[in-house]
């Protein structure tokens, strides 16, 4: 591909073919366990928190309690930044970073939906309740708030498996 491929025209740039198309995009996404999302504290600087979601209709959902500072900083600033990633050599490697605004839903159908599908993609993944400990289960046997992230249009992805390695290593 040429420079003048790139997502940026006010940039420079060689696409070497490694990004996501939109399809394969949210489908890493949905098959992704972890995010980080980053949120904005009232001074400016950014607070990265990794998070358990879930995706639906384009968009990123994450369940946390209701008196987090996620919620706080999202309630007072609405930019964030989500990143997944997934691979261990270079070789592998994937990820998508995206830009948005978190919203925190209000009591409904799209919020109750997203209780069901976050319930469903970690099932399996917590600890019996009796192991947990009890302070533990105070902190987190509060209130629950969903946020929703409405990407930007432009994302950063990579898939380093979509490189073609050199013949003879030069």
């Amino acid at each position: 591909m040429t420079a003048s491929s790139c997502r940026h025209p006010s940039r420079r740039c060689t696409d070497v073919g490694v990004t996501f198309d939109e399809d394969e995009l949210w489908d890493f996404l949905d098959d992704t366990h972890t995010g980080i999302l980053t949120t904005l504290r009232a001074d400016g600087w950014p607070l990265a928190l990794p998070v358990w979601f879930v995706t639906a209709d384009h968009r990123i959902y994450v369940r946390t309690p209701a008196r987090t500072r996620k919620v706080a900083h999202v309630r007072r600033d609405p930019r964030v930044c989500f990143t997944a990633e997934a691979g261990v050599s270079w070789g592998e490697l994937r990820a998508v970073v995206l830009t948005g605004h978190a919203h925190v839903l209000p009591e409904g159908d799209e919020r109750d939906r997203v209780f069901g599908l976050i319930s469903e993609k970690y099932k399996g993944f917590g600890i019996p309740v009796d192991e947990v400990p009890a302070a533990t289960i105070r902190h987190y046997d509060t209130a629950s708030a969903v946020l929703r992230v409405d990407p930007d249009p432009h994302t950063v992805s990579w898939d380093n498996r979509k490189l073609r390695r050199r013949s003879g290593g030069s």
